[in-house]
């Protein structure tokens, strides 16, 4: 049995909006396929957070109009549980103690890494609230 997933991926760089989607698409994972969406600003991904239901969200951290930050601050002040991971060139320490702070699973720096993408997307869908059955045929307990 397949499941399907919805992603939505912003970042203002379209060259990063394809490679992540790329890198998403590319991935082996039992049992598992992935649904993807992708905007260019804070306020395109808070609109498609609002009117779609996602599994996940990836957020660059520097966008127009609206950072990831700010992003995972407004889902948190409207009560939407999306899963988010925050992207950045400058994923510092701060920013990582900061956006795990707001509610985000994970910060990756650009260029992101498949390994750890593949990693985190895999522990975001393995968790708690998603499927028992989806963490048995993924190896995790």
């Amino acid at each position: 049995m397949w499941l399907s997933r919805r992603i939505l991926i912003a970042d203002d760089d379209p060259d990063l909006r394809e490679g992540v989607a790329d890198l998403l698409e590319q991935m082996r994972v039992p049992d598992l396929s992935f649904d993807i969406d992708a905007v260019e600003d804070g306020d395109e991904a808070l609109a498609r957070l609002r009117q779609r239901s996602y599994h996940l969200a990836l957020l660059d951290h520097h966008m127009p109009r609206r950072t990831g930050l700010e992003v995972l601050a407004s889902l948190r002040d409207e009560t939407l549980s999306v899963p988010c991971i925050v992207i950045s060139g400058e994923a510092t320490d701060a920013l990582r103690k900061l956006a795990l702070s707001q509610g985000a699973r994970a910060v990756l720096r650009k260029p992101v890494d498949a390994a750890l993408l593949r990693n985190e997307v895999v522990r975001v869908f393995t968790e708690p609230p998603f499927d028992s059955a989806l963490q048995a045929r993924l190896g995790r307990d």
